[in-house]
C-alpha cells in the first residue's frame, strides 16, 4: 500500500534527522559519489545497501541482468554524467547469483521484450558452452554465466568512447566486476578490473 510506504518514509526521515540533524541539508547541497554502480534491477540487490554505503555515496544505473548494451542511451548518459560531471573514478559492474534475467536467458520459452534485451547473455552462453557444461548442475551453470556477464560488462564499459576519452585525458579511472550472493549477502571480486593502460585480464579457464 502506498500509505504504508509514505509512513515508512516519514519514520525513516525523522529517525535520520534525529541521528544527524544536518544529514539532508548536506545531501541536498551537493552530489559527490565515489562510485558509479551498474547493477541488476532485482529488488534484493540495492546498491548502497549491499555495499554498506549511504545515499549520496554511489551513483546508480540498474537494468534487467545488469547488461551493458553499446546502444543503451540510458546507461551511456548515466555513465557520461558520472565520469564527466560527477568525476567518479571507480565504476562497478555488479551481477548476482540466482539472477532471474540470466535464468530467463537460458530458458527455451518466450519472455516478451526481455528476450531482445537478454540476447547478449544468450550469446555468452553459446560462446562459453563448453566451459559451462563442466559445471555441476543448471544452477551452477547459470551462476557461472552471471559471472561471465559481469566480466563482459566490464569489457564493454571499457570500450565505450566515454571511457576511452577519459583515459586519453589520463583520468585515473578503473572499472571493476563484482558478483553478489543472495544467500550470504557477500560481494565477491571477479578479478577483472581494468584501468588506464590495462587490458581486461582473461579469467575464463
Amino acid at each position: 500500500m502506498l500509505a504504508d510506504l509514505l509512513e515508512r518514509n516519514s519514520v525513516w526521515s525523522q529517525a535520520r534527522k534525529a541521528e544527524d540533524p544536518g544529514y539532508f541539508l548536506r545531501l541536498a547541497s551537493q552530489q559527490t559519489p565515489e562510485f558509479f554502480w551498474i547493477g541488476c534491477s532485482d529488488s534484493r540487490v540495492p546498491a548502497n545497501v549491499v555495499a554498506g554505503l549511504d545515499p549520496g555515496e554511489v551513483f546508480v544505473h540498474r537494468n534487467v541482468a545488469n547488461v551493458v548494451h553499446s546502444s543503451d542511451m540510458n546507461l551511456l548518459s548515466a555513465l557520461e554524467f558520472a565520469v564527466d560531471a560527477l568525476k567518479v573514478r571507480e565504476i562497478i559492474v555488479c551481477g548476482h547469483y540466482g539472477c532471474g534475467g540470466v535464468k530467463a536467458a537460458t530458458e527455451d520459452m518466450p519472455h516478451g521484450l526481455a528476450d531482445h534485451w537478454l540476447e547478449p547473455v544468450r550469446r555468452l552462453a553459446r560462446a562459453y558452452a563448453l566451459d559451462l557444461a563442466k559445471c555441476a548442475d543448471i544452477d551452477a551453470r547459470r551462476d557461472r554465466l552471471a559471472e561471465l556477464n559481469v566480466i563482459e560488462g566490464v569489457r564493454r564499459v571499457a570500450e565505450t568512447p566515454i571511457i576511452q576519452k577519459a583515459w586519453r585525458r589520463r583520468t585515473n579511472l578503473r572499472i571493476h566486476g563484482l558478483i553478489y550472493g543472495l544467500k550470504d549477502g557477500r560481494l565477491r571480486d571477479l578479478d577483472c578490473t581494468v584501468g588506464p593502460g590495462h587490458f581486461l585480464k582473461e579469467t575464463v579457464e
